[in-house]
């Protein structure tokens, strides 16, 4: 028997034994069970919250999933090392390049994002380097 069954029959019972309404007890019990009725539409008031939130959620839930696969799109080869963005957001290692100035002899240690911007200046002596980067020419990456 649900909450607002056991109610309905406690709210009968009350009623059959003809308790005499000008009694302090009888107040008690009646207060009692108003209390009780108030509760029972407060939790089925949750209820129904709880259940338009948990449909909210799995909405929500369901999008950033698409989200996901829109954004982790597997059809660029990850190991290509082109350059492209989809690339190296998975590359979790920064490459290092180690170069050496032509003018100074000066070696350097540059990231791979410095070399695929095209030119630093010489921290030693000034010298502009400049950097030849080839372009990637897997099928995944000719977008």
């Amino acid at each position: 028997m649900e909450t607002t069954e056991s109610l309905g029959y406690l709210k009968g019972l009350l009623d059959g034994l003809d308790l005499d309404a000008n009694k302090k007890e009888t107040k008690a019990i009646h207060a009692i069970v108003d209390v009780l009725s108030n509760i029972i539409e407060d939790i089925d008031d949750m209820t129904e919250g709880m259940e338009m939130l948990a449909e909210q959620i799995d909405a929500v839930d369901e999008d950033l999933a698409e989200v996901e696969d829109y954004l982790l799109d597997d059809d660029c080869d990850y190991d290509c090392d082109c350059g492209c963005d989809d690339c190296d957001d998975f590359d979790d290692e920064v490459e290092m390049f180690e170069v050496e100035c032509p003018l100074c002899g000066e070696k350097i240690d540059v990231d791979e994002d410095t070399v695929l911007s095209g030119t630093i200046p010489c921290p030693n002596c000034g010298e502009m380097l400049e950097f030849e980067v080839e372009e990637c020419d897997c099928e995944d990456c000719e977008d």
